[in-house]
């Protein structure tokens, strides 16, 4: 049987080609009840519009846009997943722009918008400048934050700072006072969020138990397992070592973990570890971290652009999701694991 065509829809409905072209456009010219014909006709014949007519004839692209940095980290992979899932039931494709450097960051946002690449844009932790704001706004590009902050943007972000301090709090609960952290560089081009925000949380942690800020219990460094180990190896062969690590990430976590081993340290008797991001191999090893909803914040990024798509909102919107504690084995057993 031959593949019905927009003439054969037109035809069935008894309304002209042009009519069924608005219907497919969602134009509100069209009365309810010549689109319920329509509609009809369509799901009766099975006709599915060709997608590059669908995009000449509406101007759009029918394509989303999801701006990464370093797109193969494990917390960014799983908070694609869910823009993949919701995306995947929408007219719209996915284009995935990956940023390596600032300067390709700085040439992305500035060709997505002026070129009109995509219909939105989902941004992932990345803060945009004002500059980029004002881009955007020219365009009349509708764009999303996920895990990033701007006043003029709607977002999707996690309390950071709360989940720091939770972390650090587990830890001196368990009566830890020699607490290092292990994070990602506070100071990067790409103006990322939540480095600042862990950063505070961990301080803030300290400061409300008395326990004195020691700068040789900080290092910094990539998100990297390898380097990770690295720093952990420095902390724990310090004349006076920490008795527990807080990670910025999972991997750094597994990092630590590695080092730990390395120095035939027992976890968690001779040393706490706790991550961040919960990510899938965490519980393979059974470390414990601070849970961000990665694959929510995917989901409710994409739905939230797709709402804004249809209707533009008249101020931003900042959707705010929970952090949650999953205590494992890298800071508690069924015995005290320490004593000052």
């Amino acid at each position: 049987m031959a593949e019905a065509t927009i003439r054969d829809v037109a035809r069935y409905a008894g309304v002209g080609v042009g009519t069924v072209s608005r219907v497919l456009n969602n134009s509100p010219s069209v009365a309810d009840t010549t689109r319920s014909k329509v509609l009809s006709a369509i799901e009766i014949l099975n006709y599915s519009p060709n997608q590059t007519a669908r995009r000449l004839s509406s101007g759009k692209t029918m394509a989303i846009g999801v701006l990464v940095p370093f797109f193969t980290n494990a917390s960014v992979v799983r908070r694609l997943q869910g823009i993949v899932e919701v995306l995947a039931d929408s007219d719209y494709d996915l284009v995935l722009f990956d940023v390596e450097k600032t300067q390709n960051r700085d040439k992305l946002l500035t060709n997505i918008a002026s070129r009109k690449m995509v219909d939105g844009l989902l941004i992932l932790s990345l803060r945009p400048h004002d500059r980029d704001m004002q881009r955007f706004l020219q365009a009349e590009l509708p764009a999303v934050l996920v895990d990033a902050n701007h006043p003029q943007l709607s977002r999707i972000v996690v309390d950071n700072v709360w989940g720091a301090e939770t972390a650090v709090n587990h830890l001196i609960d368990l009566g830890h006072t020699r607490i290092a952290y292990i994070s990602d560089y506070r100071e990067n081009p790409f103006n990322f969020s939540p480095t600042s925000d862990r950063y505070a949380g961990y301080c803030h942690a300290l400061q409300a138990a008395a326990i004195p800020y020691n700068p040789n219990y900080y290092r910094e460094g990539a998100l990297d397992r390898e380097e990770a180990r690295h720093l952990a190896h420095d902390l724990l062969t310090l004349r006076e070592p920490p008795t527990a690590i807080f990670a910025y990430s999972d991997t750094q976590a597994i990092g630590v973990l590695q080092a730990a081993q390395d120095l035939d340290l027992q976890i968690p008797q001779d040393l706490a570890v706790i991550g961040y991001d919960d990510i899938e191999t965490a519980v393979y090893l059974d470390l414990t971290t601070i849970r961000q909803s990665l694959y929510e914040s995917g989901v409710k990024g994409a739905q939230l652009l797709l709402e804004i798509m249809q209707t533009p909102l008249t101020e931003p919107v900042e959707i705010k999701l929970p952090t949650e504690l999953i205590v494992r084995k890298t800071t508690m057993t069924s015995e005290v694991i320490y004593t000052a």
